[in-house]
């Protein structure tokens, strides 16, 4: 059971703050996130080194691109699915720069975003619709139904880009020997949605391409009536070689694994002894709450740890 960084990067610039943060919570592996810089992630290595904690998995880009802060250096900043060859040239190559600096780390897995479709994204919207009445009503139900609709008719050429993408990535991470764990979105605009998840397993097996799961987005997903979270895992828990675990309230996500509404009694059918298990966490979830949230867990998934 491992912990990812996102949870302590913001709050602790220093590298060894970060690395006894969470060994002190009891965690013996960390995911290193999205928003720290080249300098922190070498001083997180030289740390590890001496302390029995290890480096499962990175989540790009990691570390960030060069010239940008890291609040600004989300996982879509460069997107992968860009129509812009110039991007899409830049978002490949920073990618390949998460690969090097996993298979340095002996880290066994990097999650990606794979893009997305260009065009305004009324997932905020939807949220707020269901927050203010729920999703049962008419306006939440008309809206919702013309931005699937507008995604699926713009989708195709950002989609065939996140392909090529990733197929150049996939031959990348199998030299280096490490697998890419494609993560379900929750901003339906993003790349992939349900559907192409499975079209990109097909088109790309053989290659070290695989599904991640995060249980917060697949909750919302479902909660905003587009897909439950049944049918990802029932679907791709075959090709899952990892999973980002924390807990939703209404449409607020990355809650500790105990604080919300997500039942995840049926997770352990999904899950392998192989399958990395991340709690990925945001402040203001504190201390106290992950070690419950890891006990929980824990109990949950003996035999699957």
């Amino acid at each position: 059971m491992g912990l990812s960084t996102s949870w302590n990067a913001f709050r602790c610039p220093k590298a060894k703050d970060l690395v006894d943060e969470i060994s002190a919570l009891g965690f013996q592996e960390i995911e290193l996130s999205f928003n720290l810089t080249a300098g922190i992630v070498e001083d997180i290595a030289k740390i590890i080194q001496k302390q029995k904690i290890k480096i499962v998995s990175l989540h790009n880009y990691c570390p960030i691109p060069e010239g940008l802060p890291p609040k600004e250096a989300l996982p879509d900043c460069y997107s992968l699915a860009s129509i812009h060859e110039e991007e899409r040239k830049i978002a490949v190559q920073y990618s390949k720069r998460t690969i090097d600096t996993a298979s340095r780390l002996a880290a066994k897995v990097v999650v990606l975003h794979a893009g997305r479709v260009e065009m305004p994204d009324a997932t905020r919207d939807l949220i707020a619709l269901y927050l203010k009445r729920g999703k049962d009503t008419k306006d939440f139900q008309e809206r919702k139904s013309v931005f699937l609709k507008e995604r699926e008719n713009r989708a195709r050429p950002f989609f065939e880009n996140a392909l090529r993408s990733l197929e150049e990535l996939g031959r990348y991470a199998q030299e280096k020997r490490v697998k890419l764990g494609i993560e379900n979105r929750v901003y339906y605009r993003e790349i992939p949605s349900f559907e192409e998840v499975a079209i990109i397993l097909k088109k790309l097996s053989g290659a070290q391409i695989n599904y991640w799961h995060d249980t917060g987005h697949a909750h919302i997903m479902e909660n905003l009536g587009i897909i439950r979270q049944k049918e990802y895992l029932d679907a791709y828990s075959q090709d899952m070689c990892g999973i980002h675990i924390h807990n939703v309230v209404a449409c607020h996500d990355h809650r500790a694994p105990q604080s919300g509404e997500i039942d995840f009694s049926g997770l352990p059918n999904y899950l392998n002894k192989d399958t990395l298990k991340i709690i990925e966490a945001h402040y203001p979830a504190g201390a106290e709450e992950l070690k419950e949230g890891k006990k929980f867990l824990e109990v949950l998934l003996d035999g699957k740890l």
